[in-house]
């Protein structure tokens, strides 16, 4: 199960895998991540100083450093996708709000 941790304190972890299909075939995971980089990615070309974040193996970690209404706006359309994921395949997907 792909776990999305929102936390309080400008945390958003993501990690595991959803096991919906086998590598390589799996819609729910490619989904999950074509979300997070891109949205990553979007932030970063508008502010490279607006997070951070780590790829690591089966869990990106983002920080968020600053604040502004492109950035919250970005964040608040990853969070609203991954939320239609989970009402699609709950057993695969699961969002933690800390």
């Amino acid at each position: 199960m792909i776990k999305v941790d929102l936390s309080k304190d400008k945390l958003i972890t993501v990690s595991g895998h959803s096991g919906y299909e086998e590598s390589g075939k799996d819609i729910v995971c490619a989904s999950v991540s074509s979300i997070v980089i891109t949205t990553i990615n979007a932030i970063i070309e508008i502010d490279s100083d607006a997070i951070d974040y780590s790829d690591l193996d089966n869990k990106i970690i983002i920080r968020i450093l600053k604040e502004d209404e492109i950035v919250n706006k970005l964040i608040k359309n990853m969070i609203l996708l991954l939320e239609q994921l989970e009402n699609d395949y709950k057993d695969y997907i699961k969002i933690i709000r800390r």
